[in-house]
Protein backbone atom coordinates (compact mmCIF):
# COMPACT_ATOMS: atom_id res chain seq x y z
CA UNK A 1 0.00 0.00 0.00
CA UNK A 2 1.40 3.56 -0.59
CA UNK A 3 2.53 5.26 2.76
CA UNK A 4 0.81 8.85 1.87
CA UNK A 5 -2.27 6.61 1.57
CA UNK A 6 -1.81 4.86 4.77
CA UNK A 7 -1.20 8.47 6.43
CA UNK A 8 -4.59 9.14 5.36
CA UNK A 9 -6.07 6.30 6.76
CA UNK A 10 -4.39 6.89 9.74
CA UNK A 11 -5.67 10.25 9.79
CA UNK A 12 -9.09 8.83 10.07
CA UNK A 13 -8.91 6.47 12.09
CA UNK A 14 -7.36 8.72 14.31
CA UNK A 15 -11.18 11.36 13.17
CA UNK A 16 -12.88 7.90 14.13
CA UNK A 17 -11.01 7.70 17.51
CA UNK A 18 -11.92 11.60 17.95
CA UNK A 19 -15.66 10.77 17.73
CA UNK A 20 -15.66 7.82 19.97
CA UNK A 21 -15.71 11.11 22.79
CA UNK A 22 -19.13 11.69 21.21
CA UNK A 23 -20.44 7.89 21.87
CA UNK A 24 -19.14 7.75 25.70
CA UNK A 25 -21.24 10.97 26.30
CA UNK A 26 -23.80 9.80 24.78
CA UNK A 27 -23.69 6.00 25.93
CA UNK A 28 -22.99 6.83 29.52
CA UNK A 29 -26.65 7.42 29.74
CA UNK A 30 -27.17 4.03 28.86
CA UNK A 31 -24.78 1.32 30.60
CA UNK A 32 -21.72 1.70 32.52
CA UNK A 33 -18.12 1.71 31.46
CA UNK A 34 -17.54 -2.06 32.13
CA UNK A 35 -20.24 -2.69 30.44
CA UNK A 36 -19.55 -0.29 27.48
CA UNK A 37 -15.94 -1.89 27.18
CA UNK A 38 -16.97 -5.18 27.04
CA UNK A 39 -19.76 -4.26 24.08
CA UNK A 40 -17.10 -2.35 22.54
CA UNK A 41 -14.23 -5.26 22.37
CA UNK A 42 -16.90 -7.76 21.90
CA UNK A 43 -18.50 -6.73 19.13
CA UNK A 44 -15.12 -5.75 17.69
CA UNK A 45 -13.68 -8.92 17.72
CA UNK A 46 -16.77 -10.42 16.32
CA UNK A 47 -16.70 -8.28 13.75
CA UNK A 48 -13.10 -8.99 12.81
CA UNK A 49 -13.59 -12.70 11.76
CA UNK A 50 -14.81 -12.07 8.37
CA UNK A 51 -11.94 -9.21 7.90
CA UNK A 52 -9.48 -11.97 8.97
CA UNK A 53 -11.36 -14.90 6.39
CA UNK A 54 -11.05 -11.92 3.71
CA UNK A 55 -7.27 -11.97 3.98
CA UNK A 56 -7.00 -15.43 4.47
CA UNK A 57 -4.94 -15.06 7.66
CA UNK A 58 -3.88 -18.09 9.67
CA UNK A 59 -5.50 -17.53 13.61
CA UNK A 60 -2.57 -20.13 15.09
CA UNK A 61 -0.08 -18.05 16.88
CA UNK A 62 3.31 -19.41 18.61
CA UNK A 63 3.68 -18.88 22.15
CA UNK A 64 5.53 -16.02 21.67
CA UNK A 65 2.89 -14.44 20.49
CA UNK A 66 0.34 -15.35 23.03
CA UNK A 67 2.25 -14.50 25.79
CA UNK A 68 2.49 -10.99 24.43
CA UNK A 69 -1.74 -11.10 23.69
CA UNK A 70 -1.98 -12.13 27.28
CA UNK A 71 0.21 -9.12 28.22
CA UNK A 72 -1.47 -6.82 25.58
CA UNK A 73 -5.11 -7.88 26.65
CA UNK A 74 -4.25 -7.36 30.64
CA UNK A 75 -2.99 -3.77 29.43
CA UNK A 76 -5.94 -2.85 27.57
CA UNK A 77 -8.51 -3.94 30.05
CA UNK A 78 -6.97 -1.76 32.87
CA UNK A 79 -5.91 1.39 30.51
CA UNK A 80 -9.80 1.27 29.36
CA UNK A 81 -11.02 1.05 33.07
CA UNK A 82 -8.43 3.81 33.94
CA UNK A 83 -9.88 6.14 31.03
CA UNK A 84 -13.72 5.36 31.89
CA UNK A 85 -13.12 5.91 35.32
CA UNK A 86 -10.99 9.34 34.50
CA UNK A 87 -13.93 10.16 32.50
CA UNK A 88 -16.44 9.28 35.18
CA UNK A 89 -14.86 10.95 38.36
CA UNK A 90 -12.07 13.79 37.11
CA UNK A 91 -12.46 16.37 34.46
CA UNK A 92 -12.91 14.45 30.94
CA UNK A 93 -12.00 17.22 28.97
CA UNK A 94 -9.07 18.11 30.94
CA UNK A 95 -8.28 13.96 30.57
CA UNK A 96 -8.62 13.67 26.51
CA UNK A 97 -6.07 16.80 26.37
CA UNK A 98 -3.79 15.01 28.73
CA UNK A 99 -3.70 11.58 27.68
CA UNK A 100 -3.50 11.95 24.27
CA UNK A 101 -0.81 14.92 24.26
CA UNK A 102 1.18 13.02 26.92
CA UNK A 103 0.52 9.31 25.08
CA UNK A 104 3.03 10.19 21.92
CA UNK A 105 5.74 12.00 24.66
CA UNK A 106 5.89 9.34 26.74
CA UNK A 107 5.78 6.95 23.60
CA UNK A 108 9.24 8.23 23.05
CA UNK A 109 10.85 8.52 26.32
CA UNK A 110 10.08 4.99 27.16
CA UNK A 111 11.54 4.23 23.89
CA UNK A 112 14.38 6.48 24.18
CA UNK A 113 14.90 5.04 28.03
CA UNK A 114 15.00 1.04 26.55
CA UNK A 115 16.93 1.62 23.26
CA UNK A 116 18.95 4.29 25.74
CA UNK A 117 19.04 7.08 22.81
CA UNK A 118 18.51 10.44 23.25
CA UNK A 119 15.61 12.42 21.28
CA UNK A 120 16.75 14.83 18.87
CA UNK A 121 16.05 17.94 19.34
CA UNK A 122 13.71 18.10 16.30
CA UNK A 123 11.82 15.54 17.97
CA UNK A 124 12.12 17.55 21.03
CA UNK A 125 10.48 20.23 19.18
CA UNK A 126 7.91 18.96 17.60
CA UNK A 127 6.29 16.93 20.75
CA UNK A 128 6.44 20.05 22.49
CA UNK A 129 4.60 22.11 20.16
CA UNK A 130 1.70 19.18 19.82
CA UNK A 131 1.47 19.20 23.52
CA UNK A 132 1.14 22.87 23.37
CA UNK A 133 -1.42 22.34 20.99
CA UNK A 134 -3.48 20.10 22.39
CA UNK A 135 -3.53 21.94 25.80
CA UNK A 136 -4.75 25.07 23.64
CA UNK A 137 -7.50 23.41 22.40
CA UNK A 138 -9.11 22.46 25.86
CA UNK A 139 -8.03 25.81 27.08
CA UNK A 140 -6.53 24.97 30.20
CA UNK A 141 -4.64 27.44 31.06
CA UNK A 142 -7.50 29.27 32.43
CA UNK A 143 -8.42 26.09 34.48
CA UNK A 144 -7.42 25.88 38.28
CA UNK A 145 -4.28 24.20 39.21
CA UNK A 146 -6.00 22.77 42.15
CA UNK A 147 -8.69 20.46 39.64
CA UNK A 148 -6.24 19.70 36.89
CA UNK A 149 -3.81 18.24 39.17
CA UNK A 150 -6.50 16.68 41.56
CA UNK A 151 -6.03 12.88 42.38
CA UNK A 152 -9.24 12.03 40.72
CA UNK A 153 -6.87 13.05 37.33
CA UNK A 154 -4.25 9.99 37.99
CA UNK A 155 -6.68 7.60 36.08
CA UNK A 156 -5.54 9.75 33.40
CA UNK A 157 -1.62 9.59 33.78
CA UNK A 158 -2.11 6.00 34.32
CA UNK A 159 -4.00 5.88 30.89
CA UNK A 160 -1.25 7.94 29.37
CA UNK A 161 1.64 5.68 30.47
CA UNK A 162 -0.29 1.98 29.60
CA UNK A 163 -1.33 2.89 26.14
CA UNK A 164 2.71 3.29 24.78
CA UNK A 165 3.27 0.21 26.90
CA UNK A 166 0.80 -1.53 25.02
CA UNK A 167 1.98 -0.26 21.29
CA UNK A 168 5.63 -1.49 22.46
CA UNK A 169 4.16 -4.62 23.58
CA UNK A 170 2.17 -5.08 20.34
CA UNK A 171 5.28 -3.68 18.30
CA UNK A 172 7.38 -6.90 19.61
CA UNK A 173 4.66 -9.77 17.90
CA UNK A 174 6.72 -9.13 14.89
CA UNK A 175 5.63 -12.74 13.77
CA UNK A 176 2.01 -12.46 13.85
CA UNK A 177 -0.14 -10.87 11.68
CA UNK A 178 -1.05 -7.41 13.24
CA UNK A 179 -4.90 -8.10 12.73
CA UNK A 180 -5.07 -11.19 14.28
CA UNK A 181 -2.77 -9.81 17.34
CA UNK A 182 -5.14 -7.35 17.76
CA UNK A 183 -8.45 -9.83 17.50
CA UNK A 184 -7.12 -12.31 20.09
CA UNK A 185 -6.23 -9.10 22.27
CA UNK A 186 -9.86 -7.96 21.99
CA UNK A 187 -11.29 -11.51 22.38
CA UNK A 188 -9.17 -12.03 26.11
CA UNK A 189 -10.09 -8.10 26.68
CA UNK A 190 -14.00 -9.38 26.66
CA UNK A 191 -13.17 -12.30 28.59
CA UNK A 192 -11.55 -10.50 31.33
CA UNK A 193 -14.13 -8.23 31.64
CA UNK A 194 -17.39 -10.62 31.38
CA UNK A 195 -15.46 -12.88 34.00
CA UNK A 196 -15.13 -9.71 36.66
CA UNK A 197 -17.12 -6.97 35.70
CA UNK A 198 -20.55 -7.50 33.74
CA UNK A 199 -23.31 -8.72 34.82
CA UNK A 200 -25.91 -10.95 33.06
CA UNK A 201 -29.02 -8.40 33.22
CA UNK A 202 -26.94 -6.78 30.74
CA UNK A 203 -27.99 -8.96 27.82
CA UNK A 204 -32.08 -8.40 28.75
CA UNK A 205 -31.41 -4.86 28.84
CA UNK A 206 -30.15 -4.34 25.34
CA UNK A 207 -33.42 -5.24 24.46
CA UNK A 208 -34.98 -2.06 25.62
CA UNK A 209 -32.41 0.10 23.96
CA UNK A 210 -33.07 2.56 21.24
CA UNK A 211 -31.68 3.02 17.55
CA UNK A 212 -29.09 6.12 19.10
CA UNK A 213 -27.87 3.37 21.22
CA UNK A 214 -27.26 0.82 18.79
CA UNK A 215 -25.93 3.47 16.08
CA UNK A 216 -23.37 5.00 18.68
CA UNK A 217 -22.56 1.54 19.45
CA UNK A 218 -22.09 0.89 15.78
CA UNK A 219 -19.38 3.95 15.61
CA UNK A 220 -17.43 2.94 18.73
CA UNK A 221 -16.92 -0.51 17.71
CA UNK A 222 -16.67 -1.15 14.22
CA UNK A 223 -15.62 2.10 13.11
CA UNK A 224 -13.35 3.37 16.11
CA UNK A 225 -12.52 0.25 17.63
CA UNK A 226 -12.56 -2.46 14.63
CA UNK A 227 -10.90 -0.40 12.06
CA UNK A 228 -9.21 2.45 13.53
CA UNK A 229 -6.97 0.46 16.08
CA UNK A 230 -6.80 -2.54 13.18
CA UNK A 231 -5.19 0.52 11.29
CA UNK A 232 -3.45 1.72 13.68
CA UNK A 233 -1.78 -1.43 14.83
CA UNK A 234 -0.73 -2.22 11.01
CA UNK A 235 0.55 0.99 11.21
CA UNK A 236 2.83 0.28 13.88
CA UNK A 237 3.83 -2.96 11.85
CA UNK A 238 4.76 -0.85 8.66
CA UNK A 239 5.79 2.68 9.86
CA UNK A 240 6.86 1.98 13.16
CA UNK A 241 5.64 2.88 17.21
CA UNK A 242 7.19 6.65 17.12
CA UNK A 243 6.10 7.27 13.89
CA UNK A 244 2.56 6.20 13.92
CA UNK A 245 1.81 7.36 17.78
CA UNK A 246 2.43 10.62 17.00
CA UNK A 247 -0.89 10.87 15.06
CA UNK A 248 -2.74 10.36 18.23
CA UNK A 249 -2.53 14.23 18.27
CA UNK A 250 -5.05 14.49 15.47
CA UNK A 251 -7.74 12.56 18.07
CA UNK A 252 -8.53 15.65 20.24
CA UNK A 253 -9.05 18.34 17.75
CA UNK A 254 -11.32 15.94 15.80
CA UNK A 255 -12.96 15.39 18.92
CA UNK A 256 -13.74 19.03 19.44
CA UNK A 257 -14.87 19.61 15.85
CA UNK A 258 -17.48 16.65 15.68
CA UNK A 259 -18.70 17.79 19.42
CA UNK A 260 -19.58 21.10 18.37
CA UNK A 261 -21.56 18.88 15.36
CA UNK A 262 -23.28 16.84 17.53
CA UNK A 263 -23.39 17.96 21.07
CA UNK A 264 -23.42 21.82 19.97
CA UNK A 265 -20.48 22.52 21.28
CA UNK A 266 -18.61 25.56 20.67
CA UNK A 267 -15.29 26.03 18.55
CA UNK A 268 -12.98 28.63 19.84
CA UNK A 269 -10.10 30.25 18.68
CA UNK A 270 -7.91 28.01 20.07
CA UNK A 271 -9.33 25.33 18.92
CA UNK A 272 -8.18 26.75 15.49
CA UNK A 273 -4.62 27.32 16.90
CA UNK A 274 -4.30 24.21 18.37
CA UNK A 275 -5.28 22.08 15.54
CA UNK A 276 -2.78 24.31 13.37
CA UNK A 277 -0.18 23.13 16.34
CA UNK A 278 -0.95 19.20 16.20
CA UNK A 279 -1.13 18.72 12.71
CA UNK A 280 2.33 20.97 12.56
CA UNK A 281 3.95 19.02 14.78
CA UNK A 282 2.83 15.66 12.56
CA UNK A 283 4.25 17.25 9.97
CA UNK A 284 7.75 17.75 11.66
CA UNK A 285 7.65 14.10 13.25
CA UNK A 286 6.95 11.97 10.11
CA UNK A 287 8.54 14.27 7.14
CA UNK A 288 4.91 14.35 5.30
CA UNK A 289 4.30 15.61 2.21
CA UNK A 290 0.49 17.15 2.42
CA UNK A 291 0.60 17.96 -1.36
CA UNK A 292 1.57 14.24 -2.15
CA UNK A 293 -1.25 12.98 -0.12
CA UNK A 294 -3.51 14.92 -1.67
CA UNK A 295 -2.43 13.64 -5.39
CA UNK A 296 -2.73 10.45 -4.32
CA UNK A 297 -6.50 10.80 -2.91
CA UNK A 298 -7.20 12.58 -6.03
CA UNK A 299 -6.24 9.81 -8.21
CA UNK A 300 -7.92 7.47 -5.56
CA UNK A 301 -11.44 9.23 -6.26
Amino acid sequence: MNKNLFYFLLVLAMIFWGVSWVNVKILSSYINEYELIFLRMGISFISMIPILYFFKLSFKIDFKALFLILLASVVLVVYSISFFLGVEHGMAGFGGALVTTLIPINTFIILAIINRKTISLKHSFALILGGFGVLTILNVWNFDLNEIFSKDNIYFLIASILWPILTIISSKAVKTNPLVFTFYVYVISTFIIYQFFIDNSLFNRTYSFDFIFWLNIFVISILSTTFATSVYFVGIAKLGTNEVSSFIFLVPSSALILSAIFLDEEITYNTILGTICTITAIYILNNLNILRILEVLKIKK
